[in-house]
């Protein structure tokens, strides 16, 4: 046999296959998942099977739009818990500063009653205490600015002195800053000067 000749002989062979295989699809779709046995090329669609689609299309707009409500009341319900929880967060260090504010309370009253210059001043000096202790608890922190390179990210100028033509340095803070648990929260006022 000639080369030709096996190549008919394979071509006759892949048109029958071909052909099977198209059988095997329209025959009412027997054997194939997913293929309903009542619809198919060959007979269209009947009455029944148009109702039984539209119903099922029903049900599915039907769920679609339960999860659209369940969802809608899932986002309100988050946003709910977000905005009572952002409300809340201050709660803790209020009633810590509570117990500070009832101390000064205290030293004000004593002050009225028998002013003493020196137990007045130690009282303060105990309160001023208590109050660092609870925002330090709380993250906050002063920033040691004196004599650093200035940093306008952690440095407000309040003031500049000196004529120098070199790197603007921290010469004095008029204003101390603050970070809250690592970023600025408040930058510190500072003269600074240029040597």
């Amino acid at each position: 046999m000639t080369e030709d000749a096996h190549d008919a002989t394979r071509q006759q062979r892949e048109v029958a296959a071909a052909g099977e295989a198209a059988a095997s699809v329209t025959d009412e779709g027997q054997g194939r998942p997913g293929i309903e046995p009542h619809i198919t090329a060959d007979r269209g669609i009947d009455e029944n099977d148009i109702e039984a689609l539209r119903a099922e299309a029903k049900q599915y707009r039907d769920h679609l739009q339960r999860l659209q409500a369940e969802f809608d009341n899932y986002r309100k319900r988050v946003l709910r818990e977000q905005t009572t929880a952002v409300e809340q967060a201050s709660r803790p260090v209020l009633a810590r500063l509570l117990e500070v504010l009832d101390d000064f309370d205290l030293a004000l009253m004593h002050a009225q009653d028998r002013p003493d210059f020196d137990r007045f001043l130690k009282g303060v000096e105990l309160v001023y205490a208590k109050l660092l202790d609870t925002l330090r608890a709380e993250g906050l922190e002063q920033m040691d600015a004196q004599g650093k390179p200035f940093d306008p990210e952690n440095h407000e100028a309040l003031m500049q002195t000196g004529d120098g033509e070199g790197d603007p340095v921290v010469a004095d803070v008029l204003r101390p800053g603050y970070t809250l648990k690592g970023r600025v929260l408040r930058p510190a006022g500072v003269r600074v000067e240029r040597k």
